[in-house]
């Protein structure tokens, strides 16, 4: 009795209660509880205890089988040796009234011999008869030495429950008592007593959750995993992950007897749940009845109060728990959950599927609520389940489940479509199945291209196919597909589509660019009416690209064509392209609302030409302004385009690469670089930007003539490319700085020159600042330090602080080497502020070391904020945050306007603002009540 876990109450109530019925004394005791909570093993505890203390048991185990003979189980219990008299007064005889009363005579003298103790286990399977006579016995034994033990199953169950054995019964005649389930000290402790002391936590934690407080569950666990790992319970140990592998199966057994224990009605609801586990999220709204009883009880067919009910009691009992995400009801644990569908037919479970189907269809579920549960099925065959799929997967298209969606395109494919529905479906799975594996995309958008009758749809699919052709490297078989549409004169908005398309996809092939580009400067002279905003916007792209216009003109030209009425189709194409652009002409705020236009207002397909050269330009601009931390972290996130998904260079690799280098984080850099192979890379502009990039990063590492390799072959393909002006790349400038590390003067003068007068024809600071600055180095001596000088100058009002770094570390040097340190040393600060500013690392170290070159001392002075600040500059920002003009400052302080204006613009500069207005909040402080105490 002792080896009983957690059951000293319930043993000492036996104790006490046979003691009494020894004395003269009989009772009822009952045990009363769910089943597998140990109720037979206190009936063992009970014969054990009554046999050794002299007491004569008689016992019976009542079953289903035998619920239809009368008495059986009393008979059973009793068991005269030779029987009850003759054959027309056995129990098949039972309408006999004498019959109960000649039972209740033989249980008389069998307690007139020695004190009695009756044991009927599952009295709740007794036959009626039986159970009326034990009833009428218990009240009858008040003075008799007879202890009546009897267990019973109760437990919530899905059937409402009959009244219990002691329903009508005296109180005084009975004392019940239910065992709880096992604690988790106590299945910790059967755990430990089968595998050991030293039995890992993880073990132990899948021990006790598969078996959910139920000693007989766990008894059986332990059985099977004894048998199957019997070393297991060390470190490291994994429960097996499959009922299958709990061989000899005493696990699935003891479940399964759990279930039938608990009738026909709870097991099915056991299992629909078991079954939808996964499914039963939160609910659509915040009325409980949409939660998931509701759908086990809409599944099932069971009342949603009863099926509540059960699932309360059985997560009080352990056997099932709350979903820590959703709150939903599951099993506590996956075996378990295994264990209860152990056995149950697939029709079953597509029945329970179906059902979940239509009743969350019925309830107005969303759409992929209602579709997880059809994807589980066999196809259905109905058009309702493919618009259902259809719906979900542009749900979860939006929200960006690829996944999700991909799987219920596949199931809506799977069912009875429309020609026209099967063709959106075709290309909707195409273009996800693209952004995974290219290849796969590729074959649904041809189908769908055969299936589409309308035009304009032709059109698009034909644009998207394209699109995914040139992407994966076959540009050709790209404008095949374009080359092959007819019929389009009637409809000029389809043909201009699939001219701009295909003007923007020959960015993949310089030979079909040039072709391409050559046709429409032709079409642009002759006759420019034919060109629509977003073409011509095109042609004022390779302009820029060619050297052809400046950045001023450019701009106004883009602002005209941006506000032009364009068709739809061709909207997006239009402020793509302006936005690329913009962001060359440093016009940074306009190319981020195109961009935001583009993306945000046009839901744009991952396969639509200009979604790609979007995602760019908005990657570009944050480099353009200095966001290294920016620019990684889009180059991380999850919308890339789907040219960028594989291992070929990208213009998000190379500017990763580049934030990496300003950042000084170049083992990071060389591994990025080392995963991309260049090698076999198809010819593109992202290819010349990515060989710029690792340029700049072997510049970095100490290898010149690597990096001269780079950018040298960077600048052949894109003059092959008719690509020469510096707004994409300066290739030249950053070869001419690695030619004079090699020590070839002239060749750098020649690339730094040529340069220069490119930049000009764009016009912008950034490019001219930039070649500026490289002449200068090139040049060197008195016209060199007036190059750089120049290049300062033109910097310095602009935000382009790497650049403007870049420039005044030039210039500093430069003064160093021509005798002049003192002068030198505010521009290495200003430089080393600069950098310190956009987080330019790289560039604040070379700052800091050309500092030192000039003779500085190392100090501790902050190079931005407010500690920055000189004792004039604060004292000029206090009175200009009290909103004196700058003649005011000059006449109260004495200083030259000039002087006024230079204090102000390096303060703005070193506080990190742009605007005379954010001075008091950047100061902290309104400035002080006399500030020109002390001047």
């Amino acid at each position: 009795m002792t080896t009983l876990l957690e059951r000293r109450a319930a043993l000492d109530l036996l104790h006490t209660e046979a003691e009494r019925a020894r004395a003269g004394s009989g009772r009822l005791v009952l045990f009363r509880g769910p089943s597998g909570t140990g109720r037979s093993s206190l009936m063992e505890a009970a014969v054990d205890h009554g046999a050794q203390h002299g007491m004569r048991v008689l016992g019976a185990y009542c079953s289903a089988e035998n619920s239809g003979v009368p008495f059986a189980s009393v008979r059973k219990m009793l068991s005269p040796p030779g029987g009850f008299g003759s054959d027309d007064e056995t129990p098949q005889a039972s309408h006999h009234r004498g019959y109960a009363a000649r039972l209740w005579r033989l249980l008389c003298s069998y307690a007139a011999d020695s004190p009695l103790l009756l044991t009927v286990d599952d009295v709740h399977l007794a036959d009626p008869a039986s159970r009326r006579w034990l009833t009428e016995a218990v009240r009858h034994m008040a003075r008799l030495p007879i202890l009546l033990v009897a267990t019973e199953r109760s437990q919530y169950d899905i059937t409402p429950p009959s009244p219990g054995f002691a329903h009508g019964l005296p109180p005084a005649r009975v004392r019940a008592h239910a065992p709880a389930p096992l604690s988790r000290a106590g299945a910790e402790a059967m755990v430990r007593a089968t595998f050991g002391a030293d039995t890992a936590d993880a073990w132990l934690e899948g021990c006790v959750r598969a078996g959910a407080g139920s000693p007989l569950l766990l008894r059986a666990l332990l059985d099977d995993l004894r048998a199957v790992v019997p070393d297991g319970g060390g470190a490291g140990s994994v429960l097996p992950e499959s009922c299958a592998d709990l061989y000899p199966g005493a696990f699935v057994a003891a479940v399964s007897w759990w279930l039938d224990s608990a009738g026909n009605e709870t097991a099915t609801v056991a299992r629909a749940l078991a079954e939808l586990e996964d499914d039963a999220g939160p609910a659509d709204g915040d009325d409980t009845s949409y939660g998931p009883e509701s759908l086990l009880a809409g599944v099932t067919g069971a009342g949603a109060t009863r099926v509540s009910g059960w699932v309360t009691a059985m997560i009080r009992l352990g056997l099932l728990r709350r979903d820590p995400v959703h709150g939903g009801p599951r099993f506590a644990h996956p075996l378990l959950r295994e264990a209860v569908l152990d056995g149950w037919p697939q029709q079953r479970r597509n029945a329970v599927h179906r059902a979940a189907a239509e009743f969350r269809c019925r309830r107005g579920d969303r759409a992929e609520a209602v579709a997880g549960h059809l994807l589980r099925m066999p196809r259905v065959g109905l058009a309702r389940a493919a618009r259902t799929l259809l719906a979900a997967a542009a749900d979860a298209t939006r929200a960006g489940r690829t996944g999700n969606a991909v799987a219920y395109l596949r199931g809506a494919l799977d069912e009875p479509l429309p020609r026209e529905r099967r063709a959106a479906a075709l290309v909707a799975l195409g273009t996800l199945e693209f952004t995974t594996v290219r290849s796969a995309g590729i074959p649904r958008l041809a189908e769908a291209l055969r299936l589409q009758d309308v035009p304009r749809d032709r059109v698009l699919t034909a644009v998207t196919l394209g699109t995914a052709l040139a992407r994966r490297g076959e540009a050709r078989a790209a404008f095949d597909v374009l080359r092959d549409l007819g019929g389009l004169r009637e409809d000029p908005v389809l043909a201009r589509t699939v001219q701009t398309a295909s003007a923007l996809l020959s960015d993949h092939d310089r030979d079909i660019r040039r072709e391409i580009y050559a046709r429409l400067r032709h079409t642009a002279e002759q006759s420019p009416a034919l060109l629509s905003p977003a073409v011509r916007a095109l042609l004022l792209r390779y302009e820029a690209t060619a050297g052809l216009v400046s950045a001023e003109r450019a701009v106004r030209k883009l602002q005209i064509l941006t506000a032009a009425p364009e068709d739809p189709l061709l909207v997006p194409y239009l402020l793509g392209t302006a936005a690329a652009v913009a962001q060359w002409a440093d016009a940074l705020d306009l190319a981020d609302r195109l961009v935001r236009a583009g993306l945000a207002d046009h839901r744009l397909s991952p396969l639509h030409p200009i979604h790609g050269p979007l995602i760019n330009v908005r990657v570009d601009t944050a480099a353009a302004r200095g966001e290294f931390a920016q620019v990684l972290a889009y180059a991380s996130g999850q919308d890339l385009p789907p040219d960028v998904t594989g291992r070929g260079p990208s213009n998000f690799q190379a500017n990763s690469v580049l934030a990496l280098v300003r950042t000084d984080r170049l083992p990071e850099a060389h591994r990025l670089v080392d995963s991309v192979s260049v090698k076999d890379a198809e010819d593109s502009w992202e290819v010349n930007r990515f060989l710029y990039a690792r340029g700049v990063l072997r510049a970095a590492s100490g290898d010149p003539m690597g990096a001269l390799e780079d950018f040298l072959e960077c600048g052949r393909r894109q003059v092959g490319r008719d690509t020469v002006s510096p707004v994409v790349t300066p290739w030249r400038s950053a070869a001419a700085e690695c030619q004079l590390a090699l020590g070839r003067v002239q060749a750098a003068l020649v690339l730094a020159a040529e340069e220069h007068r490119l930049a000009c024809v764009w016009g912008t600071p950034r490019v001219v600042g930039r070649a500026l600055r490289v002449l200068g180095e090139a040049t060197g001596g008195r016209r060199g330090l007036e190059l750089t000088g120049q290049a300062v100058d033109m910097l310095r009002d602009t935000s382009l602080d790497t650049e403007l770094g870049a420039a005044l570390v030039s210039h500093g040097r430069q003064l160093t080497a021509a005798g002049q340190p003192r002068q030198a040393r505010p521009l290495l600060r200003e430089a080393a502020a600069a950098a310190q500013r956009v987080g330019a690392t790289r560039l604040l170290t070379v700052a800091e070391q050309a500092l030192r070159g000039s003779g500085a001392r190392r100090g501790t002075t902050h190079l931005t904020g407010e500690g920055a600040l000189t004792r004039s500059e604060r004292r000029i920002a206090a009175l200009a945050a009290e909103g004196r003009t700058n003649a005011e400052i000059s006449e109260l302080l004495h200083l030259a306007r000039r002087t006024v204006e230079t204090h102000l613009t390096s303060t703005y500069r070193k506080l990190g603002i742009r605007r005379r207005s954010e001075l008091p909040r950047a100061l902290n402080s309104d400035g002080p009540k006399n500030p020109v105490a002390g001047a």
